[in-house]
């Protein structure tokens, strides 16, 4: 079995659902805990599977773009006029809706191409991501991960 660990981030993101039929097509925002999982076989010279802080360092910027900020998706038809009246407050999600299933696989993408580039030298290149998790509210999560 291999070890695992998990960093957890915080922000305050809002997201407007074009394609549902109830509420949740009109602008809301939700408190949002991101867990990363990561795993390795062995542990580092340190007994870790690496540093939380660097996990922390390897996505804090990405995802401090995303705080308090309006995900939409860019086929909305308001999706212009948010955009230019909020600017860089708008993160576009291309064709889809920012779900949180959608969000938690745009996460682990970045952070996948980021590990791969080596982007994150002080992650050790035999720690490989696991899966990312987004809680919405108290009682719902979404979860991506890859084979």
């Amino acid at each position: 079995m291999p070890f695992r660990i998990c960093k957890s981030f915080e922000i305050e993101s809002g997201h407007m659902l074009s394609k549902h039929l109830g509420k949740c097509r009109f602008p809301h925002g939700h408190s949002r805990r991101v867990d990363v999982i990561l795993a390795a076989e062995a542990l580092d010279a340190n007994d870790m599977v690496c540093d939380f802080k660097a996990v922390k360092e390897s996505l804090q910027g990405f995802l401090e773009a995303w705080d308090h900020a309006l995900c939409l998706n860019t086929a909305d038809p308001e999706f212009s006029f948010y955009q230019k009246t909020y600017g860089p407050r708008i993160i576009p999600f291309a064709g889809c809706d920012p779900t949180s299933e959608v969000m938690a696989q745009t996460i682990f993408a970045e952070l996948q191409r980021r590990l791969r580039s080596r982007e994150t030298p002080r992650i050790a290149a035999g720690v490989r991501l696991e899966r990312v998790r987004i809680t919405e509210t108290s009682s719902s999560w979404a979860e991506y991960s890859e084979p």
